[in-house]
């Protein structure tokens, strides 16, 4: 099982905090990691999003058809998000667009173990990948990708 962490873009600051839209730099960010992993993402895909604008508008980059979960909302537990991701025991890959600071707590989790403070940039993804079965399963970062590092970003 795949599953991808992107957080969403760049957005206005504008309040209130959940219909806040992308900034123009947001919406460019969206489309090109977008870009990116229709180029690199194969096989069964599904998409969640944070019901705040901002993460929706990120999705809809991506994909016109995605679900929305009041689970990776802001404010949501990095354990919310295994949950609706069925981690790792779901198959094809899981996309989820969210919000700090769930998305980093969620990475620190994967790779050490336990919740800290990691911080993942407006508009990046980081990719996890299970490998191997049982008591031999293990999780692995497979990319990560700041959205400045696509052509035409910088």
């Amino acid at each position: 099982m795949d599953m991808i962490l992107w957080r969403h873009a760049d957005a206005e600051d504008d309040t209130p905090d959940e219909i806040r839209a992308l900034s123009p730099k947001g919406r460019r960010q969206a489309r090109a990691m977008a870009k990116w992993l229709r180029e690199h993402v194969k096989g069964k895909v599904r998409v969640v999003a944070s019901p705040a604008l901002r993460a929706q508008e990120t999705a809809q980059a991506l994909v016109s058809e995605f679900d929305t979960s009041e689970q990776i909302a802001v404010g949501a537990r990095a354990q919310n998000v295994l949950e609706i991701a069925n981690w790792p025991n779901g198959d094809g890959t899981i996309i989820i667009v969210g919000h700090q600071p769930t998305l980093g707590q969620l990475a620190s989790l994967l790779l050490i173990g336990k919740e800290a403070d990691g911080q993942i940039k407006k508009g990046a993804i980081w990719w996890f990948r299970t490998r191997g079965e049982g008591m031999e399963q293990e999780t692995l970062l497979h990319a990560v990708i700041a959205p400045e590092l696509l052509q035409g970003m910088g």
